[in-house]
């Protein structure tokens, strides 16, 4: 079987638990089947609880500016754009994401207005992908949420790009519960190998090809002026 050479790729997994380190995070024991297969693959991996720093509330990038005492997201931001692939960790509350996954998507666009140096919004040429746990019913619908999100201010997403966990509808045990048995779920295992490698190879397509072309998508140039093929009814 041919391999693929993964290991100019960088990813960050943001876990939105609501449990500030140390405390066990059965959403963390998922994302680390994902991280284990990207640093087997050499994948260069970092990871953070977001809930561990003091990230303000709100939609601009530094939000001192905006009366906050401290916003620890500007510098946070920079090591999550220097990702290639940036993974998504949230447990299911209410039937919904988390509240730190909310304001994660919420800083995330607060930079979407930014754009590279083809003019283009920021995240162009950026992947991203989400993992969800929980036990309720919810892992689709916080996907679509998320998936949507990212998509939306400029992230690529792949086929499959979300896979999840949910034990018995009710209390009951969680993913890192030994009663779960959730590490031997095959359908689980499966669907985060296949999220992974999907993210890993959209990300290596991208990354190789220098993001995608202008052509067509470049704010800067629509502020000049540039239409490509587009033309306006009223000119018809």
């Amino acid at each position: 079987m041919d391999t693929i050479d993964f290991s100019g790729l960088k990813a960050m997994y943001v876990n939105c638990t609501l449990k500030r380190t140390p405390e066990i995070s059965h959403t963390q024991g998922l994302m680390d089947v994902s991280i284990k297969i990207m640093e087997k693959e050499g994948v260069q991996v970092s990871q953070l609880r977001l809930v561990d720093y003091d990230v303000a509330s709100g939609v601009y990038p530094d939000m001192t500016e905006y009366s906050w005492k401290k916003d620890d997201w500007p510098r946070l931001f920079k090591d999550i754009f220097d990702a290639d692939i940036l993974v998504i960790g949230t447990p299911i509350w209410l039937g919904e994401k988390s509240s730190v996954a909310q304001m994660l998507i919420e800083r995330l666009y607060s930079m979407s207005g930014e754009k590279n140096k083809k003019g283009q919004y920021l995240y162009y040429g950026k992947v991203g992908g989400c993992i969800i746990t929980g036990n309720e019913d919810g892992v689709k619908h916080c996907a679509m949420g998320l998936l949507y999100s990212l998509q939306h201010i400029g992230y690529s997403v792949p086929p499959q790009a979300d896979c999840g966990w949910l034990g018995e509808v009710g209390p009951g045990p969680s993913y890192l519960d030994k009663e779960s048995n959730a590490a031997e779920n095959d359908f689980t295992n499966r669907n985060t190998t296949f999220m992974t490698y999907n993210l890993m190879h959209l990300a290596k397509l991208l990354k190789e090809n220098n993001g995608y072309p202008a052509y067509g998508n470049s704010r800067k140039d629509w502020d000049n002026g540039v239409r490509w093929k587009f033309e306006n009814p009223e000119y018809r």
